[in-house]
Formats: C-alpha cells, structure tokens, sequence
C-alpha cells in the first residue's frame, strides 16, 4: 500500500480574512478526519509575501493539527531553512515534537526566491552557511547540553520526546545538498527523482564515514483530486490547478528540478500533462495498487483556492471509496 497523503498549503488567490479563516479551520478539521481515516501524513509548507496567500508558517499549522489530531504525522517539505533563528526552531521543533509524541518530519532545504530572502533580510549570498549553522545547531540543541553558539554558551529546553533527535531531512537538488546532509548524517529528501544524486549522497557517506538514508520521490508523484465526474471537475476546477500550478513554475529557475513542476499554460495542457490529476475512485484505487508500497498516494483537496466543499468531497471519496477497498 502507498503512503498516503493529505497535502495543504492553504492557497487562495481571492482570500479575504474571513474565507482564509474558514480555510484553515477546515483544513484543519480534514486532518482530523484524515487522522481517522488512516491516512499517514499531512504535508505542508512554506513561502512567504505571495500573492495568493501560500501558507508561510508550517510550523504554527503543524501544532494546530497535532492538537486535533492522534496519530497522523506532519510532514514539513520544506521550511526555508536559512530564514529560520537556529535556536527558535530548535525549541519550535522540540516542543511539536512533545506536543505529538514524535509526529513531525522536517525537511529543511534553502528556498530558491531571492525576494523571500530580501523580505525576511537575510542576505541570499549566505543561504549556504546559514543553513549549515541551522542544521549544526539543531543537531546540538536538542542533546539538552550546553553548547557554544556564536562565542557564547547556551542550552535549549526542554529536550525533544524523539531520540537522538526528531526526524530531520535535508532537502534540495543539488550536490551541495546531499554533501550537507552526508557530512552530518541526515537523510537526504531529493526535490525530485534524481537516481544521480542519490548515488553522489551514498558516495559522500562513505566518504565521511557517516549513515544516512535517502527519501527518494518517485518518477511521478501527481497532486491527485478525487471526483465522480473528472470532465465536470476539470470544467469548473481546472483554473485552480492551473494558477497553482503556473505560480510555482514562475518561483522556479532553469536550474531548480521539482517532483510537481508543470509547464502548462492552459487547463487542457495540464490536464494531459498529469502533474495535477482528477481521477474517479477506482481510477484513484487502480493507481494506488500500481504504485505500490513504494509509491505516494498525494492528494491535494483544497489546490488553489478550491471551494471548501469540494475539498470535502474528494477527501470523503479517497477515504470511504478507496482506503477501504486497498486494505483489503
């Protein structure tokens, strides 16, 4: 059985206070019953001053969905690690890990837009030794000892619930990446299905004598939306992946290799793209059995600003209509 996914980032082109409210209350409140259901993960993330209100504190989303919560985990993928005091997110980190009972994965990767650099006034030139100062911290923080932090002596309390410490990745595309996650013997979570890096990680854990692993995406993971009727859905839905889907491209250098990227410019070309996919429930139940255990099931209910109650609906039709079916 793939791992199962609820995905938010909490997106609305068109949000005033009052829609965003009710948003994030249901978003919530799917998690919830998502948390019922069996589903393993929410996944959530960060960007910050967009335009379409993208979600730019995954951590305050995270406690709020442990607090509603039993046994699902929250998968952070990914905060923008430089942007981050080291010594705040190892307390943040350490009390959702408490608060949970060791439910969050953090992925930390470094961004890739300037502007979110320039707006939090980190300088963008020093986003590769700011994040190897997070991840050093983090990793000495949460050991509860005194340690030297910028020429003084500190300590963080309390220690986190997770031993040796909570789940930390280190997330990106590129060499420097999976060099920095070997060096200091954390999983490496590749953007996307990158064999290449994957085999440089390996090389360079060897090269340190560290251990680690390697989260690798599969070839395709789309961003799935249940429905009876997918030709209705594309008809009155299709703009929201769309504007998604293109505000995302947008982000993104040549450089920058993702495991969603879309170069669609209209409904029709993403929809035969199948980065964002409609699907009934048995077409949604027959990919779920060909991607396997190793596969991802993401499903994406409320994808650039969908009405609330259609986001219901496909989460109603995953977890009534599939979830039963491919247990058994």
């Amino acid at each position: 059985m793939p791992i199962t996914v609820a995905r938010f980032n909490l997106v609305d082109p068109h949000g005033t206070p009052e829609s965003l409210s009710a948003r994030y209350r249901a978003a919530v409140e799917m998690a919830a019953y998502a948390d019922d259901r069996g589903i393993d993960t929410v996944q959530t993330e960060e960007h910050h001053g967009a335009a379409d209100n993208w979600l730019p504190s995954p951590f305050a989303f995270a406690g709020a969905v442990f607090g509603a919560t039993r046994r699902i985990a929250v998968t952070v993928s990914a905060i923008i690690g430089p942007l981050y005091d080291p010594l705040r997110a190892a307390e943040d980190i350490a009390v959702l890990d408490l608060i949970s009972g060791g439910r969050l994965v953090t992925v930390a990767g470094i961004g890739y837009r300037p502007e979110e650099y320039e707006q939090q006034g980190v300088e963008w030139r020093r986003r590769g030794r700011l994040q190897d100062e997070l991840l050093e911290t983090l990793l000495r923080a949460w050991t509860g000892e005194e340690f030297t932090y910028r020429g003084r002596t500190v300590r963080v309390t309390p220690r986190p619930f997770t031993r040796p410490h909570p789940m930390l990745l280190v997330g990106g595309s590129s060499q420097a990446a999976a060099r920095r996650a070997a060096r200091l013997g954390l999983p490496f979570f590749p953007s996307a299905h990158l064999p290449e890096l994957e085999e440089y990680y390996r090389a360079r854990l060897a090269e340190y004598g560290t251990e680690g692993f390697c989260m690798m995406p599969a070839a395709q993971t789309p961003l799935l939306h249940l429905a009876e009727d997918p030709d209705k859905a594309w008809a009155e839905h299709g703009e929201r992946f769309l504007h998604e889907a293109g505000m995302y491209a947008s982000w993104q250098s040549a450089d920058i290799r993702s495991a969603v990227r879309s170069a669609a410019t209209t409904v029709a070309e993403l929809r035969a793209e199948g980065v964002y996919r409609i699907l009934t429930p048995d077409q949604a139940l027959a990919y779920a059995r060909e991607a396997g255990e190793s596969g991802n099931l993401v499903l994406h209910p409320l994808c650039g600003g969908m009405p609330v109650d259609e986001g219901w609906r496909s989460l109603h039709l995953l977890c009534e209509q599939v979830l039963p079916r491919l247990k058994d």
